[in-house]
């Protein structure tokens, strides 16, 4: 017999809510592209469904859990971050809430190097010039020249999934690898990558043999050419090492006057402030960003300054933007099929009922016996 379960999605991604229905779900779905109100939320949460599928666009708090009070059983988040919804108040309330963790770990890693060569080599600048028809002739240093990435020194700031995934793109280009990670560092990881570089130099594969070190915080900000975030949001109240403006006006100016930040990590951990400051003042070269501390980026953002335009480089939260990572309906491989196992987990009690050992809750504290 097939579950009767009903389910509100705050957004359509398409193939893998298919796959509810013909569970026997009933699924209703938010069509318009812009995020719902959150009196509709608060209205669909009221009629009693099962389950709520949420975005970083919605918020999430005791309102809404106050509402489903007897009757909402899961909310699955349709992200890896789940800034949106306030985790006290599902533990208060006892609701299981569920992200997409890891699938969009390449995908986010190669927009971040990609941004990486956009920024250095100043393809923005190059590509207008050619559109307006400002491209004259050519000669040896004009218009303007950029910096190469190959042989130059990153310090990647956060070696989880994504990090990792970052240090591995860089090796293919004969980088130098900082590496800072609060708390426990991944020295096995280092070390094997270590090995691949040797092993690339001994076989005259590369010129120069490269390396791979974990340094403080302050040092990796001090030696680096680029510098690339891939840390959690986590505020003084959260943990011991808080991630919020992390990169403000004092630890910018530690940085090389040529040195250049890449951010696919979360907006608030730059005080955009300082960095548009910083980028204004020449104490940094220049700065990609895909995250930002309010999103969509406001009009009146001191990042959207022409005085800066062209050392500053504004994405629309696109690293995951991949057909395969934002909509296939696999759980192996998409934040849509992810999204959904995490609902399916849920409701249906796999894994014994038991949410603790459900793989994509987030909660699970709230849950331990």
């Amino acid at each position: 017999m097939k579950p009767n379960f009903r389910v509100f999605a705050t957004c359509d991604f398409g193939e893998a809510l298919n796959l509810l229905r013909q569970r026997g779900y009933e699924v209703e779905v938010y069509a318009n592209p812009d995020p719902p109100p959150k009196s509709l939320i608060l209205e669909k949460v009221r009629s009693g469904i099962d389950g709520l599928i949420s975005s970083l666009r919605d918020k999430i708090d005791a309102e809404v859990f106050e509402a489903g009070k007897g009757t909402l059983k899961v909310v699955s988040q349709y992200s890896v971050g789940v800034d949106n919804i306030n985790r006290a108040d599902a533990n208060r309330y006892k609701i299981p809430f569920t992200n997409t963790p890891d699938v969009l770990t390449e995908a986010t890693a190669e927009y971040a190097f990609f941004m990486l060569g956009a920024l250095a080599r100043r393809l923005w600048q190059a590509e207008r010039m050619t559109r307006e028809n400002h491209w004259d002739s050519w000669h040896p240093s004009l218009p303007f020249l950029g910096n190469e990435v190959t042989g130059k020194t990153i310090a990647v700031i956060g070696t989880g999934r994504i990090g990792q995934a970052m240090i591995k793109k860089c090796v293919g280009f004969d980088m130098n690898v900082l590496c800072y990670q609060a708390g426990r560092e991944n020295t096995k990881f280092a070390g094997a990558i270590q090995e691949i570089m040797d092993l690339r130099h001994h076989h005259g594969l590369t010129a120069h043999k490269q390396w791979i070190k974990y340094v403080s915080f302050e040092d990796a900000l001090r030696q680096a050419d680029f510098v690339s975030l891939h840390v959690p949001l986590l505020r003084e109240s959260e943990s011991p090492n808080p991630t919020y403006h992390m990169l403000n006006e004092h630890t910018l100016r530690l940085m090389k006057p040529s040195a250049m930040i890449i951010n696919t990590a979360r907006g608030p951990v730059i005080d955009e402030v300082a960095l548009a400051r910083a980028l204004k003042e020449n104490w940094i070269a220049g700065a990609a960003l895909d995250v930002y501390a309010t999103e969509p980026l406001p009009a009146d953002s001191p990042l959207r300054d022409p005085a800066i335009e062209d050392r500053c480089r504004l994405y629309p939260h696109h690293g995951s933007a991949t057909y395969e990572t934002r909509l296939s309906p696999d759980p192996n491989r998409g934040m849509s099929g992810r999204c959904v196992q995490g609902l399916i987990d849920v409701l249906e009690s796999n894994y014994g009922g038991d949410l603790p050992k459900m793989p994509f809750v987030v909660n699970k504290e709230a849950f331990v016996k």
